[in-house]
């Protein structure tokens, strides 16, 4: 069985099932490279999985996980970083032993095919040559017999003719032995070049095409042995993990089985005993002789908790803007308050995830350039450290502002989910700032206010505080007076205050400084006395009066 002698007449076929042979080798690599992403990307959310669920440091879970059960699914949640990791060998393992490796062969292979079919085409271009050559001499060889023939004819009837002349008979068969001199010359060419071409046509068909034919036949069959080979380096890939994802399991097993009832039960006794003794018998209260009722220490009146009076605030929020604020002014209202509340609400919640997505972008973005700035101090060839710099506050700048309007849409938000009540802009402001410090406290808030089956509850006396207190913070901003100035500042950067309660600083230029900075990282200015408001800290260089606070001060 071989190619070269059964499938002789058939190059443009081999040529393509060669190729064919080659997309199927590509296919497989595809595949087992998907499977390794597939696997990463099960391990990696196995681990996520797995980090979601652990307790959390210096908190209540950590306490919940003396108990034999929290404890074993504390070894559980280990055990599945271990099997994620697995996942992670058998995704390592399949690429290097198969995907590089047949991408490597992949490449050999079409450069060794190209190789053979380019012999081939070779030898099909010179036997066409040969062809082409004994087509041309077996034409010649017709035309000269031709000729020939017309010549001596010609001679034959010159010399029947009595007519003619003795000298142009001999003319006529001097041309007739010359016509068949190259009739004879042009047999014998296309005699040499017949047996040429069939000896060529010979060794075309039963030497070069044959050993061409057998080694595409010897690389086509080495292609399927080895993706052969490969399909079992994919099973065995597989297996090798199995006895430490067994060991895994087993672990898990082992740690269910040290599950303690009784043991998990007494802490429940030590961490709940109250050491009270269990009151006593009622007595009988006989009313027709003196009342003479013993109630001992240990009674259910002395275990009544007595019952706290229930505080009720009144107060309303005045929801007053500060004087130099200026509204947005549109069809579309920044807040969607023209919307109804849950799609508010909505509406609220999206543009919230999606600056908080941006933030975090921005946020990865300059950790990046921060370390590319670090690689470059310690490398000074590689570039200069200082071409980062406007580069780097640029992307703080877009953070900065990225939090204020995420501030204020969760402000706006609040309000809409009834945590907060409305608040006047100063009050806005600085819950704006706690939130930025503290954004899981803003963004778990709804979930504080959850009961473990979902619904919604909601702490009235809480809610009451709130509102008393950004009543009275309202009552106070209306008798507040102008600020005198403690100083100047000069503007850093550019800064467009967009945000209510903030203000537009032009880099360079110079403001009075009214409050200084409380820690919440906003300094409060004055360009007139009309137009006033807060300003990043870190945006402008402030000079305090020798009598304020001492010296210039660098922020």
């Amino acid at each position: 069985m071989s190619w070269g002698t059964e499938l002789w007449d058939q190059f443009d076929n081999l040529e393509k099932h060669t190729q064919w042979g080659i997309d199927i080798l590509e296919k497989y690599i595809k595949f087992v490279k998907e499977r390794t992403e597939i696997e990463l990307s099960y391990a990696k959310q196995l681990r996520n999985l797995a980090k979601k669920y652990q307790p959390k440091k210096n908190s209540k879970e950590e306490e919940e996980y003396r108990y034999t059960a929290c404890k074993a699914f504390l070894s559980t949640l280990n055990e599945m970083n271990d099997y994620a990791g697995q996942h992670e060998v058998i995704s390592e393992n399949m690429t290097s032993n198969i995907t590089v490796e047949l991408a490597r062969y992949v490449q050999e292979l079409k450069q060794e095919r190209k190789s053979y079919f380019h012999d081939g085409r070779k030898a099909q271009q010179h036997i066409e040559i040969c062809w082409k050559q004994l087509e041309s001499s077996k034409r010649r060889f017709e035309r000269d017999c031709k000729e020939a023939d017309r010549a001596q004819q010609y001679f034959e009837k010159m010399d029947a003719d009595i007519n003619v002349t003795k000298a142009d008979v001999e003319k006529a068969r001097q041309q007739a032995q010359a016509r068949h001199q190259m009739a004879e010359d042009s047999k014998a060419d296309y005699s040499s070049i017949l047996q040429k071409f069939n000896h060529e046509q010979h060794e075309y068909y039963h030497t070069h095409i044959p050993n061409i034919f057998q080694k595409i036949q010897e690389m086509e069959e080495r292609r399927i042995v080895r993706i052969g080979e490969s399909m079992k380096t994919y099973a065995e890939v597989d297996r090798q993990v199995i006895p430490i994802i067994g060991k895994c399991l087993d672990e898990i097993v082992k740690a269910a089985e040290s599950i303690d009832q009784k043991n998990d039960s007494q802490l429940v006794i030590e961490a709940y005993k109250s050491g009270f003794e269990p009151p006593g018998d009622v007595e009988f209260e006989d009313y027709t002789q003196p009342m003479k009722r013993t109630v001992s220490d240990n009674s259910l009146s002395n275990s009544r908790g007595e019952g706290k009076p229930e505080l009720k605030f009144g107060g309303k929020s005045k929801g007053k803007l500060w004087p130099f604020i200026k509204k947005n002014k549109g069809a579309t209202p920044e807040d969607f308050s023209n919307l109804p509340p849950e799609q508010r609400r909505k509406k609220l919640q999206q543009k919230v995830d999606e600056l908080n997505k941006e933030i975090q972008k921005e946020m990865d973005q300059r950790d990046a350039i921060t370390k590319m700035k670090d690689v470059y101090l310690k490398n000074p060839q590689m570039g200069d450290p200082a071409s980062l710099d406007h580069k780097l506050t640029e992307v703080s700048q877009n953070i900065e502002k990225l939090r204020l309007e995420a501030q204020k849409f969760e402000a706006w938000l609040a309000e809409v989910e009834g945590r907060l009540p409305a608040r006047s802009e100063q009050a806005r402001r600085q819950s704006g700032m706690f939130d930025a410090q503290n954004p899981a406290t803003v963004n778990n808030c709804a979930q504080d206010r959850e009961s473990p089956d979902g619904s919604y509850t909601e702490d009235q006396s809480q809610e009451g505080e709130v509102k008393v207190l950004a009543t009275d913070f309202d009552d106070e901003f209306d008798e507040e007076e102008p600020l005198p100035a403690i100083g100047t500042c000069k503007a850093l950067y550019t800064f467009e205050g967009q945000n209510e309660g903030t203000i537009s600083v032009v880099e360079g230029e110079t403001l009075y400084v009214i409050e200084e900075d409380k820690g919440d990282g906003w300094t409060r200015i004055r360009r007139n006395e009309d137009e006033e408001g807060y300003v990043p800290t870190s945006y402008v260089e402030v000079y305090l009066d020798k009598n304020a606070k001492g010296a210039k001060t660098y922020i």
